[in-house]
């Protein structure tokens, strides 16, 4: 194909109507002032869209316009082109065509970095057009950092070596510290932690390596293995940002430090363990700039949705949210207090830990160590004459009772239980000695929660339900089973290769009805087993995991799953 020719965008966009000739005199001074890209002005200036741009650079040239959000490109051709001159030049290795290799440009008209990407791949190339957004968006998402970390493992090992180092050194407190293996390696962990939409690192010791591990959308996948020598530079490094003991190796430890990540601010709370071959660290990653969901945005149905916000602005009462560690729980309380939030509402938290800050809100961090504890902080929190309260979890009776009573004198209450399902959380409350008149006036409801895997758009196909899934859904569908179509994901790389991208929530609900309170009452505690479960046919959680299936959003496989979770 034939080296690009220049074209003056100012000129293109006015001959088709996409720009006035004010509007590029402005752009043109402001290039003679800040030096940046007329195309950047005019879409910072909101003249005109980065898709239009590319669109009518894309119909002048002759060449194709790409959409990335609808296109995988192949992983072994992406790396044709290394990270470095893709972010440089705005180009993306796409695909194959006629044994030439299709590169998407933001700039098609960039004749240098034609004749740069053709000399590095070393072969015909073949142009397209894509926004400069999205494909910062794909490099972000298509270039592993996995080889990078390996490198600077190997780095690491051999900089240490078999000869002790000064403290000082390893900790990176030397003159350049900032470019010691171990910082360098720790600040891409993070960021491909970040890249992955990793909710947690574990770096973990064993006997002749270092495993290092992501959880991706509940499930851990391994990022690579290390030489076991430089485990305890990265537990010390580590230990050191967080302000805890590092002479300390004996004993768990927890700290929380907040870390820079491409713009992003990441709160890090971290966890140490003595193990049999050195500390295990595991880092729970709370990005703070990607802001709070409403109760609308964490996928709620309707149903549930319209009961929960009513239930929530109650004037008082208790709403529980139930379920295992992971289940969302927290998620869903702070998008209550989202919506909850005025300036009107004196709203107080008391929780272990305060994972985000909401502004705003008066929040709490329970500390055991100083006899601050849950107890303590909730018998104070009252006297401050709060409309709302957050409980990070009923722990114990002292603590539910005070809860309780609090509900029942006006505050509106909000908390988290571990139980399995909603029917068990009433009595539970009673088996930790919580008086039955006091679970019959102050609860309003129980919402108990699961998390599910979303089906990556992107890789999404047809799928044909196994006898095991086929028979499953029969319990829910009954003869409509093969009245609908299934999918799943097929692995890409918009989801590395899981086939999943992100979670989304299962719900269930009970809200005490006067046939429930009622039936708590009753000595016999079957008697309100049964009159919940006849409240809760056909909502059920295993029914809104079907829902999900059947809509297209998540696997058969993956509400199985879940469903073996509370079943069990």
């Amino acid at each position: 194909m034939a080296r690009p020719e220049k074209i003056r965008l100012g000129d293109l966009l006015i001959s088709q109507g996409l720009l006035t000739d004010e509007q590029l005199k402005f752009a043109l001074d402001e290039q003679k002032r800040s030096g940046r890209k007329l195309g950047r002005i005019f879409v910072d200036s909101g003249f005109v869209t980065e898709e239009a741009i590319s669109k009518a650079l894309a119909g002048q040239l002759r060449i194709p316009f790409i959409d990335l959000k609808q296109f995988n490109p192949r992983a072994e051709l992406i790396k044709l082109l290394p990270e470095a001159q893709a972010r440089r030049f705005r180009a993306l290795v796409l695909d194959e065509v006629d044994g030439r290799l299709r590169v998407g440009f933001t700039d098609p008209t960039d004749l240098a970095a034609y004749d740069e990407i053709a000399r590095v791949v070393r072969r015909d190339i073949e142009q397209a057009v894509v926004t400069e957004s999205q494909l910062l968006a794909t490099i972000d998402r298509v270039y592993h950092r996995t080889e990078e970390i390996s490198n600077l493992t190997k780095e690491l090992t051999a900089e240490l070596g078999d000869v002790p180092v000064e403290f000082g050194d390893l900790l990176g407190l030397a003159p350049g510290a900032e470019d010691a293996p171990v910082v360098k390696l720790l600040q891409t962990v993070f960021e491909e932690a970040l890249r992955t939409r990793a909710s947690d690192i574990h770096i973990e010791p064993q006997e002749k390596s270092l495993r290092i591990r992501f959880r991706i959308d509940g499930v851990l996948h391994v990022q690579t293995e290390a030489d076991a020598k430089i485990a305890t530079a990265m537990a010390l490094r580590l230990k050191l940002m967080s302000g805890l003991d590092i002479s300390e190796k004996r004993l768990p430890q927890d700290g929380r430090f907040n870390v820079k990540v491409r713009n992003s601010s990441v709160d890090v709370r971290i966890s140490t363990m003595p193990t049999q071959y050195g500390e295990s660290v595991v880092m729970r990653l709370l990005n703070q700039g990607s802001g709070l969901l409403g109760l609308e945005r964490i996928g709620m149905p309707v149903r549930i949705l319209e009961r929960m916000r009513h239930a929530i602005r109650r004037p008082s009462g208790m709403v529980l949210v139930t379920g295992p560690t992971g289940s969302g729980k927290t998620t869903t309380l702070y998008a209550a207090l989202t919506e909850l939030n005025s300036p009107e509402k004196k709203i107080i938290t008391v929780e272990d830990p305060v994972e985000y800050r909401l502004p705003g809100i008066n929040q709490v961090q329970v500390h055991e160590k100083i006899d601050l504890s849950f107890e303590r902080v909730l018998r104070s929190a009252l006297r401050q004459d709060p409309d709302i309260v957050l409980v990070g979890e009923m722990r114990d009776q002292t603590t539910a009772e005070i809860g309780m009573r609090a509900s029942i004198t006006g505050h509106m209450v909000l908390s988290t239980l571990h139980t399995n399902d909603v029917i068990s959380t009433p009595i539970r409350l009673l088996d930790m000695g919580v008086p039955r008149y006091m679970v019959a006036l102050s609860l309003q409801m129980v919402v108990a929660q699961r998390l599910v895997r979303v089906i990556c758009e992107s890789c999404s196909e047809a799928h044909t339900p196994t006898p095991a899934e086929h028979e499953w859904l029969k319990y829910e569908l009954a003869d409509k089973v093969d009245a609908y179509s299934y999918r799943r994901g097929r692995g890409c790389s918009q989801c590395n290769g899981t086939g999943f991208t992100g979670r989304t929530g299962v719900y269930e609900v009970l809200e005490m009805s006067n046939d429930l309170v009622e039936a708590i009452n009753h000595e016999d505690t079957g008697v309100f087993v049964q009159a919940a479960r006849k409240q809760m046919a056909g909502q059920a959680l295993r029914r809104d995991a079907v829902r999900l299936v059947v809509n297209g959003r998540t696997t058969i496989d993956e509400a199985m799953r879940i469903s073996n979770e509370f079943e069990e």
